[in-house]
């Protein structure tokens, strides 16, 4: 059991042994030194130095201003609520923009390991300006308070969440081989099928003498989604899900969405979508997102529904939708807000096997990589709920570590 302090700091209780200190007591600020370059200079100097802005790495150039180990903090355009603040290190050569703040903890202090994951861990919203872009002045970011142990207990909590970290990092490698993976595969099966030796020509390429070129309508019924009445609040909080593109999160299934409705909101839209219907974003800045309905739902205007034929599959259907998403997203035009008309989206022209079991092969090898990826986040997920356990006890000093 470890003794707490009774003495009551800004930033609550803490073991004895902690200090409670201000950012800039323990940090060297080098905001002085950024220098922000605008689009077209980054692109007349292509290099091998990262460019770093508010949230990573925006670009790489011919040249650096810091060398070394530091701690980058967005200034504007971050998230600074608990376990979300944009505070990330660089090491090495690189060149910052004037959307981070740039810090080092100064000679034993404190560790930049140990400072980035306790500013990732704070809840920074106090210290944050303004109300349509939030802004971190410098003014407060030295205010910020922090707690802190001996060194020697810095650098093993470091060293224990440094290893969670490592684990999530080998699991990211994993799912963008696996996303190759699968990008090269659809770019195979879906243009050159299965055991094909003789092609034909078509408006839209070469394809495999036994497919068809079709349109959307040709495969199935098309509805696009409607939106019940926000005011009537007996067509909300139901258990039907209400899908909007912000719940197609790039996976297959939508399986959770933010709202649901009611039957009675179901009877005002007048169309139910069964499980397994295809979905594509077709207005917004999202046209060209697609997914499948994991269980009986109703979506928003943004959305074109396609209920598939029995002689059409529609696992193949969102695959080779998804492989032509860019292709759809042309059709939408220059327009403020991009739209794709239902009628258009009707005669959006994709390739299609005549017979529905080479579909279905397509089809289940996709399915087979995806339930690899699938995987790979759940595994993902659970290691960063453990970090953020490990997080909330170490932190806080809830549970000391052995020096």
């Amino acid at each position: 059991m470890i003794e707490i302090s009774v003495k009551q700091n800004p930033i609550g209780k803490i073991p004895k042994g902690w200090e409670v200190v201000k950012l800039d007591e323990i940090v060297d600020i080098y905001d002085s030194e950024r220098i922000p370059l605008s689009g077209m200079e980054r692109a007349s100097r292509k290099g091998v130095y990262p460019y770093c802005g508010a949230n990573g790495v925006l670009d790489y150039i011919d040249d650096y201003i810091f060398e070394g180990e530091f701690i980058l903090l967005a200034e504007d355009g971050g998230s600074y609520g608990k376990f979300e603040n944009s505070c990330y290190m660089m090491n090495g050569k690189f060149w910052v923009n004037n959307h981070a703040h740039i810090i080092k903890v100064k000679k034993n202090k404190s560790t930049n390991h140990f400072l980035l994951y306790m500013l990732n861990f704070l809840d920074l919203r106090s210290y944050v300006v303004g109300s349509t872009r939030v802004k971190l002045n410098q003014e407060y970011l030295k205010q910020i308070k922090v707690s802190y142990p001996s060194l020697p207990e810095q650098q093993k909590i470091a060293e224990i969440l440094g290893t969670v970290d490592e684990a999530i990092e080998k699991v990211d490698k994993a799912i963008e081989k696996t996303e190759r993976l699968k990008k090269g595969l659809m770019r195979e099966l879906l243009t050159k099928g299965i055991g094909h030796k003789e092609f034909k020509d078509t408006k839209i390429g070469k394809i495999p003498k036994e497919w068809g070129v079709v349109e959307i309508k040709d495969i199935g019924e098309v509805f696009t989604g409607n939106t019940p009445s926000t005011s009537e609040s007996i067509y909300w909080g139901g258990n039907i899900p209400f899908i909007t593109p912000e719940d197609m999160t790039g996976r297959k299934y939508v399986d959770k969405t933010k709202r649901y409705v009611t039957y009675e909101g179901v009877n005002q839209v007048r169309k139910l979508l069964p499980k397994n219907t295809v979905l594509v974003v077709c207005i917004g800045s999202t046209v060209g997102k697609v997914a499948l309905t994991y269980n009986e739902s109703i979506s928003n205007q943004q959305i074109n529904a396609i209920l598939c034929n029995d002689e059409v599959n529609y696992d193949f259907i969102y695959y080779l939708i998804s492989f032509k998403s860019s292709i759809l997203r042309n059709y939408s035009g220059v327009a403020a807000v991009p739209i794709v008309k239902k009628s258009l989206f009707e005669k959006f022209k994709i390739l299609l096997p005549k017979e529905i079991e080479e579909q279905q092969k397509i089809a289940e090898i996709l399915s087979t990589v995806d339930k690899k990826i699938e995987m790979e986040r759940k595994r993902k997920e659970k290691l960063e709920r453990i970090k953020k356990g490990l997080m909330n006890d170490l932190l806080t000093g809830r549970k000391r570590v052995k020096v």
